[in-house]
């Protein structure tokens, strides 16, 4: 039995689409109540995690046409971007291309993705350009007043990861971890959101091929094509979208050993046109390999496990009992936590923390609370290396099954009320 995308939208614009959320249909298939090919015509999938493909073109108005004739080198909020590639002669304004994991000259832990999440949150940024002539010229900026404000993903939405371990016996600096990861075979650190991964569900990529609609950062957006680094056994995507129509909530910062990324949300719909693309989707988290790899290099395999052992049971948000803090004269939590999400304070002799909507889950506040005031489940696994079982715990996570679950139900909902079609 085949179907077509346009028998599909059909459905939707009538109202008699069956849509499921990743989810839900993995959470059927694990209870033996999946739904038959014949009851389901689209499943939302979706992923978030850090992305460091990310960058952003801007167009911003300078100053009044004439006073300058071409900008020699841009800054926002002191974070380096790339001039060009239009001149812009004499007009004012300057086009530029700024990395997500590029970072401020003033302060090396604010990048692209904590610059990009401020515009979205309606701050002001400041503008520093550097001109041809000699003269340099400040001003300031939002997204609002900003011409173009465009994201293109080089390396998005990739099918999972790799999970590392230090086998050294000395600290390694890394993108993987918050700090410098310790040595020795107890812990362990991963990206990936298993069993709902859009391209883990489309792994002959049938449907999300060039030109496939998303959600990327609950903007809508566009497939480009395979991005860089892709293979048929590790894929990943280049993506695009308007930046001014996207939620600050699925982007942000998130700072690393190796200094600032950037975290992005992505929700593609697999419209299930035949029994193929609907046998794809029957797996679940225990079924996906995971590499495990010595963090001195992904070249550098030494065991593997799935995801199951590292999402099933695990929780997704930290507990907190402020009654333990301690009031260290430095907490930890805020000088680590990737995304700048909590905040600790003394006032009137009591002790404030706040956890605001920043947080990742990643699993850095429990670890490095002296205090245990954070708590969280994040899981352990069994490694074997040089014929040697370890148990390892899971402390880093850089991808977010929360924010993850709400842009696929975001998706789900645009489809179900006719917002979204193939």
């Amino acid at each position: 039995m085949e179907r077509t995308i346009e028998e599909i939208n059909k459905k939707i614009e009538n109202g008699e689409a069956n849509v499921f959320s990743a989810f839900d249909f993995k959470e059927a298939l694990r209870n033996d109540e999946v739904p038959s090919f014949e009851e389901v015509d689209v499943v939302t999938c979706g992923t978030c995690g850090v992305m460091s493909g990310t960058s952003a073109i801007f167009n911003i108005i300078v100053f009044e046409p004439g006073e300058f004739k071409k900008a020699k080198n841009i800054y926002l909020n002191g974070i380096p971007a790339s001039v060009g590639p239009c001149p812009n002669e004499l007009l004012g304004s300057v086009d530029c291309i700024l990395n997500g994991t590029s970072h401020s000259k003033d302060n090396p832990d604010y990048g692209g993705g904590f610059l990009l999440k401020d515009l979205l949150n309606g701050k002001d940024i400041d503008v520093e350009v550097e001109t041809i002539e000699g003269k340099t010229i400040n001003t300031t900026t939002n997204l609002e007043e900003i011409v173009t404000a465009h994201m293109i993903g080089t390396r998005q939405a990739f099918n999972n990861y790799t999970a590392f371990v230090n086998t050294g016996d000395s600290y390694v600096k890394s993108i993987f971890d918050a700090k410098p990861f310790e040595p020795g075979l107890d812990l362990i650190t991963f990206s990936g959101c298993g069993d709902i991964n859009p391209l883990q569900n489309d792994m002959d990529r049938n449907v999300i091929k060039e030109g496939a609609k998303i959600l990327l950062n609950g903007a809508p957006g566009l497939v480009l094509g395979l991005g860089t680094r892709a293979s048929d056994a590790k894929p990943n995507l280049m993506l695009s979208a308007d930046i001014k129509k996207m939620d600050s909530r699925y982007l942000g910062g998130y700072r690393t050993g190796m200094g600032p990324e950037v975290y992005d949300s992505v929700a593609i719909p697999i419209p299930i046109l035949n029994e193929e693309i609907y046998n794809n989707l029957l797996f679940l988290n225990e079924d996906i390999p995971l590499t495990v790899a010595d963090i001195r290099g992904r070249h550098l395999p030494v065991s593997k496990t799935n995801y199951g052992e590292m999402w099933n049971g695990a929780e997704k948000r930290p507990n907190i009992d402020v009654s333990k803090c301690i009031a260290c004269d430095e907490c930890l939590v805020e000088k680590y936590c990737p995304t700048n999400a909590v905040k600790h304070s003394i006032s009137d002799n009591k002790i404030n923390i706040d956890l605001n909507d920043d947080c990742f889950g990643c699993g850095s506040c429990a670890r490095y609370c002296v205090g245990n005031v954070f708590t969280i489940n994040t899981g352990s696994t069994t490694i074997n290396v040089d014929n040697k079982d370890y148990n390892v715990n899971i402390v880093s996570r850089q991808s977010d099954r929360v924010r993850a679950k709400e842009i696929i139900d975001q998706l789900n909902d645009m489809i179900l009320n006719k917002k979204f079609m193939f």
